[in-house]
């Protein structure tokens, strides 16, 4: 279908990644303590969605924030990145303005530094969250 250039085109705006996981409700509170954002009630072990500090995007707030939600796969596979049959299927990359500040914290919650460590300049480091994902801390420019 062409698109019609006469008329106002209908733009999306990302409102919600979803994370496959074995337990919904385990990686989104990781990742709620992780962000300091809030899980939302009636999450569970199926079905978890997590409130940013400024409200989730929704119809009642069209301003609001886009989210992150996990959803159970019964046969779930722990990626393998960087290589393997199941590689990292998706990254997060998280802004902190100092990497070894903000490292102790996510190890505590339950995060490992992947062994592959790609950034020569050190300006991002990999790590894993409990389910396997990779997610990257990046130094903000």
């Amino acid at each position: 279908m062409m698109e019609d250039l006469d008329t106002e085109p209908v733009i999306p705006s990302l409102d919600l990644t979803v994370l496959d996981c074995p337990d919904a409700l385990q990686l989104a509170t990781f990742y709620a303590k992780l962000l300091g954002w809030r899980v939302e009630e009636g999450s569970d072990s199926d079905w978890a969605e997590l409130i940013p500090p400024r409200g989730r995007r929704s119809e009642d707030d069209p301003e609001g924030e886009a989210s992150l939600a996990f959803q159970k796969v019964a046969d779930f596979r722990r990626p393998t990145w960087p290589d393997g049959d199941h590689p990292q299927q998706f990254h997060l990359d998280l802004s902190v303005t100092d990497i070894d500040r903000a490292e102790p914290r996510a190890l505590a919650l339950g995060a490992t530094v992947h062994e592959h460590q790609p950034s020569a300049s050190g300006s991002f480091r990999v790590y894993l969250d409990p389910a396997g994902h990779p997610f990257c801390l990046c130094l903000t420019a």
